[in-house]
């Protein structure tokens, strides 16, 4: 493809869930801090102290959009290290308690691959399976406590198939149980609304990229009362629980954000959801052999993932990518179960119908036209491709 090609072809993005673009309110509010406002916020004189209000703000910001104390705020490097700290944070500073935890199948692997290290430093992990929706069950969240059981990890949402889960029936087991509660709510920000203050959780993670704020910074949501692990032992900063200075700009953009992304969830949720579900009726119309993964009603709004049988996902991907369409795949492609979407996996989908997986996360940019226009490229390259494909009868 030439630069000119390139730079005249139209530009489709569908995979918010993936990354989301800066809102240009937050990015123009980020830009003072990059350089007139760029003081350390552990300095005393003005530019520290300019630059310590605006974290204040900012963490004030994150504790009305989720319901919480200003003081439960705690700012990341992003949702892979809080829900890191989450996980390893509780496991360290429980351990004279006991040593089992408690996730799914179909958690993030910021999650699974932690999981799998604490189960390196002695630690046992109980893995719930989940139903053909990817719902996990919170009477199976229930059957596996145990007495020196320490913590339940379970996400808000889906990141791959857009499944909400009960966490509130979770939490509340959890709670019965005097367990500690953790969930992933990185892809529910936005989505799904929260109040902190009376859900049933004692740690949250979130990550500004998912909301239209800026990459490499997050936050942990901890509690009152709930006490773990340091994360990064150094300075004072983040109430002594993690040092290192400040990712100021981040820190800004992420307050400017959620407080932006939160101001009216029904009304959001219900404009994406109707274009959501145009694009899925409309490929149900045009293109053969395709099936939805995931609930199809506790599903995020912007959530489409679907599986089209007897061709690959990538391939799918790569040819929609030539059309400047930018979705993802929910597999690799590979041989037989190989590879194959861990998600898709626990949810029992046959792995021909995984490997033709293909998410679309619909946003705040995209349009009607939009739609039709995958539509049309989509529908284009799943007949190339079914017309080689030895799997396509």
């Amino acid at each position: 493809m030439t630069q000119s090609e390139q730079t005249n072809r139209r530009v489709v993005y569908m995979d918010h869930a993936a990354t989301t673009p800066t809102n240009p309110e937050v990015y123009k509010a980020i830009l003072p801090f990059y350089s007139e406002q760029f003081g350390n916020p552990s300095s005393l004189y003005f530019l520290g102290k300019e630059s310590k209000n605006a974290v204040t703000r900012a963490r004030e910001q994150t504790a009305v959009a989720l319901g919480c104390l200003p003081e439960e705020v705690y700012f990341t490097a992003g949702g892979t290290e809080a829900d890191n700290w989450a996980l390893k944070g509780t496991a360290f500073s429980m351990r004279g308690k006991g040593r089992h935890i408690i996730t799914t199948a179909i958690e993030h692997h910021a999650i699974l691959h932690t999981c799998e290290f604490l189960e390196t430093c002695g630690f046992e992990v109980t893995y719930l399976p989940v139903d053909e929706t990817g719902m996990v069950a919170p009477e199976d969240v229930e059957e596996a406590i145990r007495d020196d059981t320490i913590l339940i990890s379970v996400m808000m949402a889906n990141n791959e198939v857009g499944t909400i889960q009960p966490v509130e029936k979770i939490g509340t087991i959890a709670r019965e149980h005097d367990v500690l509660f953790h969930t992933d709510a990185v892809q529910a920000i936005g989505s799904v609304p929260i109040d902190f203050s009376s859900f049933p959780a004692d740690m949250l993670s979130i990550s500004a990229h998912k909301f239209y704020g800026p990459k490499g910074v997050g936050a942990l949501i901890i509690r009152n009362g709930c006490t773990i692990e340091n994360f990064v032992h150094g300075g004072g900063q983040e109430g002594g629980m993690r040092a290192g200075t400040e990712n100021l700009p981040g820190i800004v953009g992420l307050g400017v954000a959620i407080e932006r992304i939160t101001r009216d969830i029904p009304d959001h949720n219900q404009q994406i959801t109707n274009m959501r579900n145009h694009l899925y009726e409309r490929i149900a119309e045009t293109v053969p052999d395709v099936r939805l993964n995931g609930h199809p009603t506790s599903r995020l709004p912007g959530n489409l993932n679907l599986s089209f049988y007897g061709v690959e996902g990538e391939a799918m991907q790569l040819m929609l990518s030539r059309k400047g369409i930018c979705v993802s795949t929910g597999s690799a492609c590979t041989s037989g179960t190989e590879g194959t979407s861990h998600v898709l996996t626990a949810c029992g989908t046959d792995p021909v119908w995984a490997r033709g997986t293909l998410r679309f996360s619909l946003g705040d940019a995209n349009s009607e036209d939009d739609v039709e226009y995958t539509v049309g490229c989509l529908s284009e390259i799943t007949e190339r491709l079914r017309k080689i494909s030895p799997l396509y009868q």
